[in-house]
Formats: structure tokens, sequence, C-alpha cells
């Protein structure tokens, strides 16, 4: 919570501070209520004018300074709300964008603390409130505690009396919260099949399937598996919090029983402990509630936050080697293995490979060899099981994964639709060059996607994506297209990475195109482009056409996670093993 506090001063420090002022303050008049009836009473029953006029005048300051205090200080805390609430989800979504791996978007245990914060990153705002008005019901509660205390000290036992309320307050949103994790996994079924049965992508096969009520029927059973052991720490916690409650409320009544009967108290003083020992349930009440919120926002959010900061901490630990500015010796991978979070199943099982500087990779096999995997490795969106990537000879985990992926290209299969204008939705490729037209448009064009802009209303300019204002919807190969234009933003990477991005293109296109960007790769001038590589560049191919793999300098055949085969074209197929075996089989069909 510490953390979360320093990161609030340092987003609005002069709001935060007048906030917490404005909380304290306003907590003065409504406490000092009971001693203006106390007077008010002794005023009256003496006759003294004086002292009578005296309350009236403190009830009526305090009653506008609390509505005025009260009114002033939720402006300002709405404000600082707002102000806080940007900083802290662009907080949270640049710690997660800047986590080196995408190992905490797969792993169970992961997804459930990213989920809960997710949640709550909206309402994290509200912990700076919470603490305000705790201390603001706090310094209520002390102010009318020495009130009582000044009729007779035994009355101060009351704040004893009110510990259980206070214990059981502050233990119950943890065993709450404590069920609702336990849970997280059923509850993001039952947010998931909600968004199955409700969202427009997967409504055609839900229609066509007719299984709308299965989906609803599924959503019912997963919700009632996270809610029933919440509804059943609920219930049992709220038990323990009535009790509490109960305990204090008798000490109330004996304590009014004390003052009227055995001190024998004047009418002021029984005035004062009425007035004072109501406020002191609703005070005690409000700060426990408070506290009880503030251990569930410290519990759901500011907790996840710092686990979340510390993770991607340590992702930037020992990353102390730099990036070279050429390939050398190259990519080599030693005795690497790989299996995803959550599995014992090895993807890639001690793989061995060396890919020479300025070559172009291809990568075959069938589906699930692991050969996107290899890729992902490269792009360190995963760290090896066991064995070690090494670039010119260095342990790729030693470079700082930001500044090694400012030196990679590439698209990928599974490509994002980008929903922003064209020219934009392509320059991410490469964001200092985001505005730049000119390399946008030379982007699309070695990407062969001139056709796509060509056919857009505004061309570059035209808003993608047909739930936005005058946009645009494309086909899955126009917007694959577009992809593989980004991949091409930047002009001189180390590493190109082409994981069948063209798998909607008919084979003759997707060969020309490789073709032209396999030349570029190896230093040749790229027909229609004035790119030519830089020294050292590796390209590495993924695709299903061995038409496109034949023309790669060095072909790589995995199967069921090992590399089986690996050389050239010529001399895979004169070695007559599996390579030559897919090779004939899809040659022949499409003879």
């Amino acid at each position: 919570m510490w953390r979360a506090l320093k990161r609030g001063y340092e987003a609005e420090p002069v709001m935060l501070s007048v906030a917490f002022g404005l909380s304290l303050l306003a907590a003065l008049p409504d406490a000092l209520l009971a001693l203006w009836f106390k007077y008010l009473a002794d005023g009256l029953s003496t006759g003294r004018r004086g002292l009578v006029i005296t309350a009236a005048i403190g009830l009526g300051v305090s009653a506008a300074a609390t509505w005025f205090l009260r009114v002033f200080s939720d402006r300002v805390q709405r404000r600082f709300r707002d102000r806080l609430t940007i900083a802290l989800e662009s907080h949270v979504a640049k710690l997660q964008a800047s986590v080196a791996t995408v190992e905490h978007h797969e792993r169970p245990e992961y997804l459930d603390r990213l989920s809960v914060l997710r949640t709550q990153v909206f309402v994290l705002d509200h912990m700076y409130m919470s603490l305000f008005t705790t201390c603001g019901w706090a310094l209520r509660l002390a102010v009318t505690v020495v009130l009582l205390m000044s009729i007779n000290p035994v009355l101060g036992l009351l704040a004893v009396f009110a510990l259980p309320t206070v214990l059981t307050s502050t233990w119950r949103p943890g065993v709450e919260r404590a069920a609702e994790e336990r849970g997280a996994s059923s509850n993001r079924l039952a947010r998931h099949l909600f968004d199955l049965a409700t969202t427009a992508a997967p409504g055609k096969e839900v229609r066509v399937m007719g299984i709308g009520p299965r989906l609803v029927t599924q959503r019912r059973a997963a919700w009632e598996r996270w809610y029933a052991p919440v509804g059943a720490a609920r219930s049992s916690s709220a038990v323990w919090n009535a009790a509490g409650w109960a305990v204090f409320g008798a000490a109330y009544v004996a304590a009014v029983a004390f003052v009227s009967s055995v001190m024998h108290a004047g009418v002021g003083d029984i005035l004062l402990v009425l007035a004072a020992g109501s406020r002191l349930s609703a005070y005690i009440g409000a700060t426990v509630g408070e506290i009880g919120f503030l251990r569930g926002i410290w519990l759901d959010g500011s907790r996840r936050l710092a686990w979340l900061e510390d993770y991607a901490a340590s992702m930037v630990q020992g990353a102390d080697a730099p990036v070279p500015e050429r390939l050398m010796d190259g990519i080599r991978f030693e005795h690497v293995s790989f299996a995803y979070p959550g599995t014992d199943r090895l993807v890639l099982d001690d793989v061995n490979l060396h890919f020479a500087p300025g070559s172009v990779v291809a990568i075959v096999g069938e589906n699930g060899a692991g050969k996107s995997t290899l890729v992902k490795l490269l792009c360190r969106l995963y760290q090896p099981t066991s064995g070690r990537v090494l670039i010119d000879g260095v342990s790729l985990a030693r470079m700082p994964a930001d500044t090694w992926r400012l030196r990679l290209a590439g698209a990928f299969q599974d490509f994002c639709r980008f929903e922003f204008r064209a020219q934009q939705s392509v320059g991410l490729g490469d964001v200092p060059r985001l505005d730049d037209s000119v390399a946008v448009a030379a982007a699309v064009h070695r990407a062969g996607a001139d056709d796509v802009v060509d056919q857009l209303s505004a061309g570059l300019e035209t808003q993608l994506g047909p739930t936005w204002p005058g946009g645009v919807d494309l086909s899955f190969g126009q917007w694959q297209k577009l992809a593989l234009a980004r991949g091409f933003m930047r002009e001189r990477p180390l590493l190109l990475v082409l994981d069948e991005p063209t798998a909607a293109l008919d084979a003759e296109t997707e060969h020309a195109l490789f073709e032209r960007y396999a030349a570029a790769a190896r230093g040749d001038t790229s027909p229609g482009s004035s790119v030519a590589a830089p020294d050292g560049r590796i390209t590495i191919l993924i695709s299903h056409r061995f038409s496109t793999a034949r023309m790669a300098d060095f072909i790589v055949v995995l199967d069921g996670a090992r590399v089986v085969e690996s050389g050239t074209h010529e001399v895979l197929v004169a070695k007559g093993g599996q390579y030559a075996e897919l090779y004939q089989i899809q040659a022949a069909a499409y003879r």
C-alpha cells in the first residue's frame, strides 16, 4: 500500500495533499456536535443565556462547516480520482506491456491475478479516498472518546469494547477475497462464456450450431461454482461481525446506565454520553467499514499491483549485454528445450541449430511440430526451459528484451487487427516513423498490399473497422496483407521473421513475395524497392508451402519437437528423407 501511495503522490502530489488535508479538516466540526449539545443542555438547565448562545452558534457553525467542507472535499477528491485513475491505468498497462515474456498471459495462477487486477485497477483510486476517509473517521473517533473520558475515564472503555467490531471487519474482507480468488478461474470461465454468447465475433457459429442455451447453462454453472464458496465465506464472516457489534451494543447500553444511575450526572453530561455514544457507534461503523474496504482494495489491487511491478522488474535483471549492430557469427540454439507454462510436454526437445549471418532460413514441419515456438523464443516471448539461444556467442537472455526487439521485424499468422487509420495500422511496425507516409507506402509496396490500399475510399487515411464512424471492414486476406506491411516497416532489422503471414494468399503470390524479399535479405536490391538488406541479416520463413521453402539457404525440418533434418533443398531432396517425401506429395498435388 505504501508503494501505491507513492505512485499516487508522484502522479498528483498537490491534489493528494489537499484532498488528505480536507478529509481531516472536515472531521472536526462533525465530531464537536456532541459537545455543543452538552453546552446547550447545561445552559438551558441552569439558565445561563451566554452558554445557550455559544452552543447555538457552535451548532450552526459546525453544521455549516460540515456541509461546506464535505462538498468542497468531494469536489477536490473527485478531480483527484479522475486524474489518478488515468495515471494508474497507464501504469498498469505500461507494466504489462513492458514484461519481456508473455508467460504471465498463459499461466493460470498469473491469469487469475491479472484478471483481478484488471477489474480492480478501475477502483484503485478509491483506495486513496478510503484511506483519507478512514483517517477522518479515526479523528472523529478520537475526539469523541476524549469527550466521553472528560465525563469519566471509565467511558474510554467503550473504545475497547469496539475492538471486536474492528477485528471482525478487518478479518472479513480477507476471508471473502481468499474465497473469490480460489474460484477466480470459474469466474473467468463464466465471463468468457458470457462473451461467447453476447459478442459479435462468435455470433455466427453460436447461432448456426444452436449452442446459445448450452452456453447460458454452462455460464450459470461456472458462476455457481465461483459463488458457492464465496457466499459461504460471506455468511460465516457476517455472523462473526454481528457478534462483534452485539458486544459493543451491550457496552453502550451499560455506559448510558452507568452515567445516568451510578454517576447521577447532570442533564448535559447525560446528553453528551447519549450523543457522543451514538456517534461513537456510527464512527466505529464507518471506520471499520472503511478499514474493511481498504483491506479489500489492498488485497485485490495494491498487492497485485506490487506483484506486477516486481514481476516486470525481475524480467530485466541480468540484462547487461548490448545488442550487436550487425551479426558476425549469427544465431545458435544450444540444447534448447521448451515446455509451455503449466505443462510438462516438451514442444522443443534438445534443439541444436546454427543460422549463419545473411542467410534465409526456412522452418517446415507438421502442425504442432514447434515451428512458431522456435520463433517465439527468438523474439524473447518465452525463455527456454533448458539450454540457451546465442546471438553472436552471447546469450539472448542477457540482452534487454526491448532493445533486442527494436532490431526485429516480421509478421505472424496470428496477427492483430489494429482498427486505426490504415496508415497507423501499418506504421505501428516502426513507431518513430508512424506518421511517415512515404515509409508506410514503401512498406505497403514491399508487402504487395498496394491493391488493398487502392480499394480504400481514402487510401491510407481510411478508418479501419466497421464499428467506428466511417470505418470499413476488410477481408481476412486484406487484413493479413496490412499485417505483413506492418512487419516490413523496419528496413534494417537483424532478424526478419515471417511466420506464415501469407496463409490467405495463393501459392503463386506468396512465392513471388518471398522470392523478392529473400533476394533483399541476401543483400540484393529488391525489385520495386530501394531497400537493401543490412550486413548479417537473418530471415526466417515459416510456411507449409514447399515451393516457398525451397528458396531458402538453409531448411530445418521439425517433427515431434525435434530437429529431424536440416540442410539445403537440394541436399534434403537427395537424402530422400521426410522433407523429400513431403515435398514430393505437395508437388504432386500442385501438378
